[in-house]
């Protein structure tokens, strides 16, 4: 029973709300108290009303969750929750993105050295591909039966079983097994591959690289299978075509491997491989100035507004009373218009932010009190970082909802579910 319950709550998430976690989903005990007593405050003098169950509105206000939560996290990312921390995040650069970027996931004090390093890129972490044969056009060579296949993968088995029909198409037989493998979700992507009027059945892992002692990513056989047998030979992907390797590179002369293209560093910076270096080229990888940092993490906040700000207005023509989301955003705004504007920061007529890079740097460095420019900019997110707190913890304010009873003012019932009340709510972003 638990595994349903995770499949159809799984399947929820991904319908209505598609969202990654971060490290900012997980929280000290102190942290859930307070996301406790803030519901049970809120709910302290609430209305009742009557319970909503249409399914656009639970749509409605899990996707507006979600979203705040998205940029509730997104400033979280760039130096922590802390005011005096907000905007403080340093980044990183590399000198040439085509073969390596890096993100700086270090933790940076003042007047800590970090010197930059030097990567060079010798082999890139590969997926593992089965190409099975490749079979004519026409009716399929096997006898009709219910045939099956086992894959194993990831330290896992799983049996494909289906059945084929009188004059089936080897084409129409590999589509109908890839459309079976891509849907089953167990970390395989398939494929029909065409070539000179034929068609193969290409599987391929989404993992790359190998870990120690393996030789393989997944294995695909019929020998034990529960059904009749001959399709993984007449298919022939069990045949691997390109095994699985891992990353090679070397940093400051030191040799390194790893399973994946993305690999953290000594702590400090998450590195993603794109290419292969040019011999004797080394990319460097280091901390960028203050400014740049500053910078970078202005563009990141506004993209993450941007990204709320254009969600919400999704719903402004069924959900009416999303206009009252859009409004308030704006008001934050406006509260900081002409500071924003004077570091090139401007508002457009839908109400998204757009960042002049050159003169945001300019007012940084070129402002006669760097303090207040980035005292101005800390409080704006600070700002944004309450009213995401705000709406994640009750997105059911911006619906339309009818009121059953008033509570008797004095004595009123503290109910802290009240809030989840209608789909749940979802609150997987606290507990």
């Amino acid at each position: 029973m638990s595994a349903i319950l995770n499949t159809i709550h799984n399947n929820y998430l991904a319908a209505y709300a598609p969202s990654s976690l971060t490290r900012y989903d997980t929280h000290k005990k102190s942290e859930l108290r307070a996301v406790y007593n803030s519901i049970v405050k809120m709910n302290k003098d609430t209305p009742w009303y009557l319970p909503i169950k249409r399914v656009d509105v639970q749509q409605f206000a899990i996707g507006l969750k979600e979203g705040a939560r998205d940029l509730h996290n997104t400033i979280a990312s760039l130096g922590g929750l802390e005011e005096d921390d907000l905007l403080s995040k340093k980044t990183a650069f590399s000198s040439d993105e085509d073969i390596a970027t890096a993100t700086y996931v270090g933790i940076y004090t003042p007047g800590e050295e970090n010197p930059s390093i030097a990567l060079e890129v010798q082999e890139l972490a590969v997926t593992q591909e089965n190409m099975g044969n490749f079979l004519p056009t026409g009716k399929v060579g096997l006898s009709p039966d219910t045939y099956s296949f086992d894959v194993s993968i990831n330290d896992m088995n799983y049996e494909f079983q289906f059945t084929l029909g009188e004059n089936e198409a080897n084409r129409d037989l590999q589509e109908r097994l890839a459309r079976l493998i891509n849907n089953s979700g167990i970390g395989l992507c398939a494929r029909v591959q065409d070539a000179s009027g034929r068609s193969s059945l290409v599987l391929e892992s989404e993992a790359t690289g190998l870990a120690l002692g393996r030789t393989q990513l997944f294995h695909v056989s019929d020998e034990h299978t529960s059904k009749a047998k001959g399709a993984v030979d007449y298919l022939g992907i069990d045949y691997i075509s390109r095994p699985a390797s891992n990353a090679r590179f070397t940093i400051d002369g030191e040799p390194g491997s790893t399973a994946s293209n993305t690999f953290t560093y000594e702590k400090k910076y998450e590195i993603s491989l794109k290419g292969i270096s040019p011999e004797g080229h080394p990319v460097t990888v280091g901390l960028k100035t203050n400014v740049e940092s500053l910078t970078d993490n202005v563009m990141q906040l506004t993209e993450g507004y941007n990204r709320f700000l254009r969600g919400a207005s999704n719903y402004l023509e069924a959900q009416p009373r999303s206009k009252h989301v859009v409004r308030e955003m704006n008001k934050i705004i406006a509260l900081y218009q002409d500071s924003l504007k004077a570091m090139g920061v401007t508002s457009q007529e839908d109400g998204t932010l757009e960042v002049d890079r050159s003169k945001l740097g300019s007012a940084v460095v070129s402002s006669e009190d760097a303090a207040d420019t980035f005292h101005t900019l800390k409080d704006f997110s600070n700002q944004l970082l309450r009213k995401s707190s705000q709406i994640a913890i009750n997105p059911m304010q911006y619906v339309d909802q009818t009121i059953v009873a008033y509570k008797n003012p004095g004595r009123s019932y503290i109910n802290p579910y009240i809030s989840s009340a209608y789909s749940g709510m979802l609150f997987n972003g606290y507990c």
